[in-house]
């Protein structure tokens, strides 16, 4: 079987044996995860030396679908499946005391199935399918513990923020299609002119919802609802990396003015939602609002024209955040909350998770010899050559600082405070997982040299931005670790803590009027649905009188039947037991005197004689009688 279709294939059978047998499910996802994990590594192995994979399946006309195995493509594909796979492996602890797990691994396994197509998609409409399942199943993973209170508000926020964006992904892939002439992705990456440029604009949009970039960046905090396990694999590798994935894919085509836009974008996007995580009370929270600057911080690498050290932030950036988070995680069951308030000491309750959290956050940061130090270095670089040096350079450099303070300060919270030592189910599982992407957010820069070399686009290097970038680090350490946030903040502190919506951002112009308009829509339903069914049980009522009617108009004909029967009953008796009796007694009475009567005839002349006088006789006396009575 082709490596691809194993890939996808594998962790979506699991899933549905999950929701088949329900039972083992843990065990199931773990087998699904790591059969795709084998086999995107073994992709990824393939196309490094030069073998291609390709899959062709029927689609529209003229337009066929297909899933392809580029160097960029492979390499997506490998790290959702790590992320994948460890991920998993960490929620069997995770969700050991959940009575869920049937529905929660399922869930899991179809969302990286989703995303594994997603990245491998070749073709726009096959591309569009994936976009969808995985809006899908981040609904259904965000909402999971949809009993709890806020929880369902926070997953139909972030499916409105998603599908309001992705309208311009649509409005693109047409516009793409339509010139080219083709669905297939590489196609249409020859597209130039106004067509290139209204289609850059709108896939920046349809990034923008799904990288949660500002105004549209408030339903990734929201979406902190979900468990753990759901945050990390949604900020690391699938969701939210879908946005800067599409332009990272779709950079060759895209023009210098829509490129300068883009930048520009994730630049505010990294200074605000930096300020926003500064001021955070939550400790997931402040993690969401990190993955937000973060991926605009890709966004300016893609406009500063270097889409490949928005490629190697990225990665690096999946492998820190999924860290960051599964630590909170551990945290969050220590304390069973990830308010701020209540973490302070966690990180002594246990020293080799905090490790772990701490060398993630100076990932994140830009520590060398850390991961997060080659790709910032990358994005640096590429800001100070661009052709908007000044703006890109200071958007990174000043996101670069906000990292560092907010990391710090996470720190400081979690390290400074007493000792609550509490008993955690599944923290083997747990810890194994984290230690496996520590690991490897430690060390994936190493592996940075051989995924330039894929690509042929060698990196500018530049010691001005390796020392800018570590300054900006340290200061921002310092900074976050010896001074209080809301010093740092000063007078925009308010504003951070209301993720600087302004008149209510987005949420007030298009969700909640979004949510009134649904809810209006719902009672107008209901309101149809009752007069539908009182008119149901109107006619039901009819139908019922119209029944009792017909039984008693059957009622009284077969009363009618049963009187006309006995009334045939009672002439039939009387005509054969009275008139015929009758009938057939005179007969009877006729021949028998006749009977009698032919006895009289004898042939005897002196019996003939004597009848005759005596009936003479009989005669004469009754003659005489009448006259002598008077």
């Amino acid at each position: 079987m082709n490596l691809i279709a194993v890939t996808i294939l594998a962790p979506l059978a699991a899933a549905l044996l999950i929701l088949l047998l329900r039972r083992i499910p843990g065990a199931l996802a773990l087998s699904g995860a790591t059969t795709g994990l084998l086999a995107s590594l073994a992709l990824l192995a393939d196309t490094g030396a030069g073998v291609s994979h390709e899959i062709q399946l029927p689609g529209l006309p003229n337009l066929p679908l297909s899933l392809i195995a580029t160097p960029l493509t492979a390499l997506l594909s490998g790290l959702v499946a790590i992320i994948g796979g460890l991920v998993v492996v960490y929620a069997i602890g995770y969700m050991k005391r959940d009575d869920e797990k049937v529905r929660f691994f399922a869930s899991m396994l179809l969302f990286v199935a989703a995303m594994q197509t997603l990245v491998l998609a070749g073709d726009w409409i096959l591309l569009l399918a994936a976009w969808e399942l995985i809006g899908l199943a981040s609904y259904l993973l965000i909402g999971f513990w949809f009993r709890r209170p806020g929880v369902k508000s926070a997953a139909t926020r972030a499916f409105l923020y998603t599908r309001s964006a992705d309208l311009g992904l649509y409005v693109a892939v047409f516009i793409l299609i339509a010139d080219a002439g083709s669905s297939d992705i590489t196609t249409t990456l020859n597209t130039g002119g106004g067509a290139a440029t209204a289609a850059g604009l709108l896939l920046l949009v349809a990034a923008m919802g799904k990288s949660a970039q500002t105004p549209l960046h408030d339903w990734l905090q929201r979406a902190m609802a979900g468990p753990t396990p759901v945050s990390a694999l949604l900020h690391s590798a699938t969701l939210v990396a879908a946005g800067a994935i599409l332009l990272i894919r779709t950079a060759p085509m895209l023009p210098d003015k829509v490129l300068l836009v883009i930048g520009i974008v994730g630049g505010i996007t990294t200074l605000v939602t930096g300020l926003i995580a500064l001021g955070e009370r939550d400790l997931k929270r402040t993690l969401a609002a990190s993955t937000s600057s973060q991926y605009g911080l890709m966004l300016v690498a893609v406009g500063a024209g270097a889409p490949l050290a928005a490629l190697l932030h990225l990665l690096a950036h999946a492998f820190i955040k999924s860290s960051l988070f599964l630590g909170a995680g551990v945290f969050q069951h220590s304390r069973d909350s990830t308010a701020f308030s209540e973490l302070h000491g966690a990180g002594r309750d246990r020293p080799w998770i905090f490790f772990g959290f701490a060398l993630a956050a100076l990932a994140l940061t830009g520590i060398p010899p850390l991961s997060g130090f080659f790709s910032k270095d990358a994005i640096i670089a590429a800001a100070l050559i661009s052709s908007y040096a000044p703006l890109f350079t200071t958007f990174v450099l000043a996101s670069t600082l906000l990292t560092g303070a907010y990391m710090a300060r996470s720190l400081r919270i979690l390290w400074q405070g007493n000792i609550a030592l509490h008993n955690i189910a599944g923290l083997a599982w747990m810890g194994a997982a984290l230690a496996g992407l520590v690991i490897l957010a430690a060390v994936l820069g190493a592996a940075f040299p051989a995924i330039e070399a894929m690509f042929s686009d060698p990196l500018p290097g530049n010691n001005v931005a390796v020392i800018l970038g570590l300054v900006a680090a340290v200061v921002g350490l310092t900074l976050g670790w010896f001074v209080p946030a809301q010093r740092l903040l000063g007078p925009l502190r308010p504003w951070s803590q209301r993720s600087f919506a302004i008149a209510g951002g987005f949420n007030t112009w298009v969700v909640r009027p979004a949510l009134a308009t649904a809810r209006s829509c719902e009672r107008l339903e209901r309101a149809l649905y009752n007069e539908v069914l009182a008119l149901g049980r109107l006619g039901l009522n009819v139908a019922r009188s119209c029944e009792r009617l017909e039984r008693a108009l059957y009622n009284r004909v077969l009363a009618l039947g049963r009187l006309g029967l006995s009334l045939g009953q009672a002439v039939r008796l009387g005509d054969e037991r009275g008139i015929d009796g009758l009938i057939f007694s005179l007969v009877r009475g006729v021949t028998y005197l006749g009977s009698r009567a032919r006895r009289l005839q004898s042939g005897l002349i002196h019996r003939e004689l004597a009848i005759t006088v005596v009936v003479t006789a009989l005669i004469f006396a009754t003659l005489l009688i009448p006259i002598l009575t008077f």
